[in-house]
């Protein structure tokens, strides 16, 4: 079977990744970081999804952002924004896809493995730069510059299947495909184990997704 590095964070999108990936015949080695994030419910959920796809191996990398801060996600500090706001919110946490590539490539290296798949979106997102396709693009380019193995022929590729996709598309593929959405964590302040708040963007985007697919949401909420 052909190896391919999955990050996985735990939420919806990267375990709907994870499903296509394994359907698409790779063997998987899932990737999550242990980031400063405010809570490890979708760290969690990310262990949970590994061993129910057995996948191949699961590596979590303790990474320390909340160090640098400048995010919501980071930094108790900055509050979660429960409120559409304009602009790219406060809840973009600076070059982490970027880092998280970078370690993605790394591993992918190690494994002798070309393929990496990241689950960013770009049609129903908060603006997020890093995820946009010219951004992707990009990347790629710089991993085939910067090395060993692309040097030495082995050409690596970004993909990113559901970049061009609405949350409802991405959760009816998920669902086609059997995945329990009832494992996954996206609330950016979800409690320790894993209800979400059914307030900030991410579960917003969430909820309208399920709504807009016709499937049922199985999410677990605080008042719930």
């Amino acid at each position: 079977m052909t190896k391919a590095v999955v990050l996985l964070s735990g939420g919806m999108d990267s375990a709907t990744l994870l499903a296509l990936t394994q359907k698409k015949g790779f063997e998987c080695y899932a990737l999550s970081f242990n980031y400063g994030q405010r809570h490890r419910s979708e760290l969690d959920a990310a262990i949970n999804l590994s061993k129910a796809f057995m996948v191949k191996a699961h590596r979590v990398v303790d990474l320390d952002l909340a160090a640098i801060g400048g995010s919501a996600l980071t930094d108790t500090h900055i509050d979660v924004p429960e409120e559409i706001g304009e602009g790219i919110p406060v809840t973009y946490v600076p070059a982490r896809n970027t880092v998280f590539l970078s370690i993605a490539l790394a591993w992918a290296e190690v494994l002798s493995a070309q393929d990496i798949f990241i689950g960013v979106n770009a049609v129903d997102y908060s603006g997020y730069p890093d995820c946009r396709p010219e951004y992707i693009q990009a990347f790629e380019k710089m991993a085939n510059l910067a090395t060993k193995a692309a040097v030495e022929g082995h050409r690596l590729t970004i993909h990113t299947p559901l970049i061009n996709m609405s949350k409802a598309e991405i959760i009816q593929t998920g669902a086609d495909l059997g995945l329990d959405y009832g494992l996954t964590v996206t609330c950016y302040q979800a409690d320790e184990v894993g209800r979400a708040c059914g307030k900030c963007d991410a579960c917003r985007l969430r909820a309208e997704g399920f709504k807009m697919a016709g499937v049922a949401d199985t999410t677990r909420y605080q008042n719930g």
